[in-house]
């Protein structure tokens, strides 16, 4: 006897329509670095809105942020971006590490990408930064960042290559990405206070996906009076805008508002 058998006319097809599902409106790809902590956690906070989806991959990396550690993620990143909901349409794909995307080549990550979805558009943190700081208008820029001097001097030849001039640096001068993610809310906010406070600078840039800021940005700029961006929001922020998205979200900062 098979008691598991389903009586006759018990068992049932039922009809069914679609709709567009959880992104009716943009689908975001987002490549994430293994060690990171931060990113999803953030870009959940900012892209909660309607009809609007981002969905990752993890690539593998080093938790030592060195030139050398950063150049290696450049072979990976295009099997990371196929394993991203291959079979759906994605407006946008957003690579996520900014220290990385210079030491590659902003152009070289977006060819990466292009090889798995050739019809995307493409941003990184520094993509979605410069983009930023052009669109608030500010020329002069205090950089925070994580990183050693190494890393730190590429990010000033980049930012200047872009047309920006960087006014102040400040560094925690800490090399371990999962440490990276524990500096706390009053390290970041005191970091901005000093290095951005000065008549030489229009606006703050926090570099590293690793930094916990979005949540910081409007309150430290209301006490700065100046433009605050960081990676993770500004990237966020770049990927909406290319896909088409608009809506104003001024408790993450300025940029947020444009």
């Amino acid at each position: 006897m098979n008691d598991t058998a389903t009586p006759e006319g018990a068992y049932t097809v039922l009809p069914f329509t679609m709709d567009e599902g959880v992104m009716a409106r943009a689908a975001i790809g987002l490549v994430v670095l293994a060690t990171d902590q931060t990113l999803e956690h953030e870009w959940r906070q900012i892209i909660d809105l309607p009809g609007v989806a981002f969905f990752e991959a993890r690539l593998y990396n080093s938790p030592d942020i060195t030139p050398a550690n950063l150049a290696e993620m450049e072979k990976d990143i295009t099997a990371a971006v196929e394993l991203i909901v291959p079979d759906v349409p994605l407006q946008v794909v957003a690579f996520g590490c900014t220290s990385g995307s210079i030491v590659i080549g902003e152009e070289q990550v977006a060819r990466r990408i292009r090889e798995a979805r050739p019809g995307a558009a493409v941003t990184t943190p520094i993509t979605g930064a410069v983009a930023g700081l052009k669109a608030l208008g500010a020329q002069r820029v205090a950089l925070i960042t994580p990183y050693v001097q190494s890393v730190n001097q590429l990010f000033q030849t980049h930012l200047q290559a872009c047309g920006l001039q960087v006014s102040r640096v400040g560094t925690f001068n800490h090399a371990n990405d999962n440490e990276v993610a524990r500096i706390d809310a009053a390290s970041l906010r005191a970091a901005i206070l000093a290095t951005g406070g000065h008549g030489d600078v229009d606006a703050v840039f926090v570099s590293c996906t690793s930094l916990r800021m979005a949540t910081l940005i409007r309150g430290v700029e209301q006490e700065l009076g100046k433009p605050v961006i960081a990676s993770n929001s500004a990237m966020a922020w770049h990927a909406l805008r290319l896909a088409g998205v608009h809506d104003a979200l001024p408790q993450f900062g300025r940029l947020f508002e444009i």
